[in-house]
């Protein structure tokens, strides 16, 4: 990891100003948000071992750390937004942090839209699960046309024995 480059959390600075002295282990986040980044960061720059570290306990043993890290050496990370978080703050016990990271595989870019839980354990910020939120769902702007009222594209045929015949 070159420390001088900056870092790919997203927050002004060096990398080791900011998330590189989390994954170095000179310092703990404080935040739920702060470990957010630092996982981000580690992803980014490849350090498999601090994101297994950072598991929860609880959860650790799922973790397969051979699919981490094809994961995070696939991929070309390309930046980090923090969306929300909810409690996770110095005297939390828990906090969540809904993100999106975005990545480019395979030529094609990509986002990865997550609801993460963090638990503290043993006074350190873990993370601990995740949920994905559904996107919204699509609102239709046209009226809807009823099957036997005259078709839209202008044909002057039923709607059902025109383009609504599909």
């Amino acid at each position: 990891m070159n420390t001088n480059n900056p870092c790919p959390c997203g927050q002004a600075g060096p990398i080791e100003d900011c998330c590189g002295r989390f994954i170095g282990g000179t310092a703990q986040p404080e935040t739920a948000e702060q470990l957010m980044r630092s996982r981000y960061a580690a992803f980014a720059t490849h350090q498999i071992d601090y994101l297994i570290d950072s598991h929860h306990p609880d959860t650790r043993g799922d973790v397969k750390r051979e699919n981490v890290e094809r994961f995070s050496r696939s991929v070309t990370w390309l930046g980090l937004e923090i969306l929300n978080t909810e409690e996770g703050q110095v005297g939390d016990d828990q906090g969540w942090v809904e993100f999106i990271a975005r990545y480019r595989e395979d030529g094609s870019e990509r986002i990865h839209h997550e609801r993460s839980l963090f638990r503290r354990h043993q006074g350190r910020w873990h993370f601990h699960t995740a949920e994905y939120p559904k996107p919204a769902p699509i609102q239709r702007t046209q009226p809807k046309v009823g099957r036997n009222e005259p078709c839209p594209c202008g044909s002057g045929k039923k709607h059902k024995k025109c383009c609504g015949s599909g």
